[in-house]
């Protein structure tokens, strides 16, 4: 099994941007974790570019460029696209500063890591963080430790690594649990048991829930300060995470769960900005995206998603954005809680758009105000 050159620089504490013949130019610009960096902070991208904005990821000290890169099924790039678009993409995001790369066994069973492995094992950039998942099956749940350990070593193969920085868990948390749901109990005795004996053993530096499931539970694991990092729905269809929803608005209430992660010192992911593509307001797919999928913490159904997003385009229409797209990726910026985003990318150009976004920054507090008018009649909807 390879081990990648990032281990090493990381293991030492040293975040370096090497982009040597990637965009032509040769960039290394260190950034130590035992610093003391103001939460935000910019670095100049390889290309000359628009800088890409850096944020401390809660406790850890990493320093995870605020966009990240979805190695996702719903995007597809990762797991059905071309190996040639697949490489460039991913270099084109080195030399603009991305650093975090975000997959799972679950997506394309297996395919994602391995391609995710073979592009960073060429282009060695000595800065990538790598953040994997297990999804545990009800059939393991009595066996957690070696249900845990089996799915991080296959990850670990196939990505060509000895470590990742991240391992999240990936299945939805709730009070009791039922079917592929994990208790509250089950989560902070058996699972953080078997990833706290992974980090000892050197496998990953990190520990992570998906933050989906029941609103309670989630806080109650959040606020046992078990886990580093939680990949979090928030977009503009649904900003529970961050603020209090209208009476009877069409989505789960994640009931303030920024304030949650905040006061725990856990870094957050950002998830489902897009809601599935929904906000993109159209139903247009790419051929090697997955199907529409099942909305998370929205509404019911994508339809709904897509249709509720349409009425967003005041947005664009007054000047906020350039697209609904480039909203919703610049709305989940907007929130000093998020440490990185994740946006489904199935192209080079779907990334080329994302990364044009995020170099504008967040929304204004006017754009932001006018969502806020905007999503007031979803109130009493069905969801």
């Amino acid at each position: 099994m390879g081990t990648h050159p990032r281990g090493r620089a990381v293991a030492a504490h040293t975040l370096k941007h090497d982009v040597q013949g990637l965009a032509g130019v040769a960039a290394f610009i260190p950034l130590r974790y035992n610093d003391k960096p103001k939460r935000w902070r910019q670095i100049s991208a390889a290309s000359g570019g628009t800088a890409m904005q850096l944020r401390v990821f809660g406790r850890t000290g990493m320093q995870l460029s605020v966009l990240g890169f979805g190695c996702g099924a719903v995007g597809g790039l990762m797991v059905r696209g071309d190996p040639a678009d697949q490489e460039r993409t991913i270099a084109r995001a080195i030399a603009a500063g991305v650093n975090y790369f975000d997959t799972a066994v679950q997506y394309g069973n297996g395919e994602s890591e391995k391609n995710l492995g073979r592009v960073l094992r060429k282009l060695k950039p000595a800065n990538a963080v790598v953040g994997t998942k297990v999804r545990l099956q009800p059939s393991e749940f009595g066996s957690i430790t070696d249900a845990a350990t089996k799915s991080l070593e296959g990850s670990l193969a196939r990505l060509g690594l000895d470590h990742v920085d991240i391992f999240h868990l990936h299945n939805p948390i709730t009070a009791t649990g039922s079917g592929s749901t994990l208790s509250v109990q089950q989560v902070l005795d058996d699972v953080v048991s078997a990833f706290e004996r992974l980090r000892q053993q050197g496998k990953t530096r990190f520990l992570g829930i998906t933050a989906v499931g029941d609103t309670a539970a989630l806080h109650q694991v959040i606020d046992s300060r078990s886990f580093d990092s939680a990949q979090v729905v928030y977009n503009m269809l649904n900003p529970s995470a961050a603020e209090a929803l209208p009476a009877n608005y069409p989505a789960q209430d994640y009931g303030r769960i920024f304030d949650h992660t905040k006061a725990a010192g856990v870094g957050v992911v950002g998830i489902r900005v897009l809601a599935g593509g929904a906000l993109s307001g159209s139903a247009e797919r790419h051929p090697i995206a997955s199907p529409p999928p099942e909305p998370i913490g929205s509404a019911m159904s994508y339809e709904a998603d897509m249709n509720r997003a349409r009425r967003l385009t005041p947005l664009v229409e007054e000047g906020f954005a350039a697209s609904l797209t480039e909203a919703a990726t610049r709305f989940a910026l907007s929130h000093s809680a998020m440490g990185t985003i994740l946006v489904g990318i199935a192209t080079p150009e779907q990334f080329e758009g994302a990364l044009a976004a995020v170099q504008k920054g967040p929304l204004p507090s006017a754009a932001l105000e006018r969502l806020s008018e905007l999503r007031q009649p979803f109130s009493g909807e069905a969801r």
